[in-house]
């Protein structure tokens, strides 16, 4: 099984994230600098990222880098401790102010690969 990876375009990054969320980014691992298709907003104090549908038509290329969850059970928790950071509530996605969602990142390479984002989720 492949390692999760976690796409990050922001706060989140690992030697910029805030105080209360540091500990946890820093368990991340780098894997590469990559794009997903969407549109970055800048909300104040963070961004934020709408995805398209993945073409070239609609949105534009994001950029951000690609990091490794750790795996098993400490994967779990940092990905827990990233969603009550980023207000995402699985139980309450309509609610959450992001959400964690699948999508398809591209590396410098070309590849692609398998990710999570948070994707901001409340009226622009």
């Amino acid at each position: 099984m492949m390692p999760e990876l976690l796409f990050i375009y922001g706060t989140l990054h690992p030697e910029r994230a805030p105080a209360a969320i540091a500990p946890t980014a820093q368990r991340l691992r780098p894997f590469g600098k990559a794009t997903i298709f969407g549109w970055r907003f800048e909300l104040g104090e963070y961004p934020g990222v709408v995805l398209s549908d993945n073409s070239a038509d609609a949105g534009e290329q994001v950029r951000g880098e690609l990091y490794f969850l750790p795996e098993g059970a400490e994967g779990s928790e940092v990905l827990t401790r990233l969603d009550a950071y980023e207000d995402f509530r699985p139980g309450d996605p309509s609610g959450s102010l992001f959400v964690r969602q699948r999508t398809r990142a591209t590396l410098e390479d070309g590849t692609q690969r398998e990710c999570w984002v948070y994707t901001y989720n409340q009226r622009l």
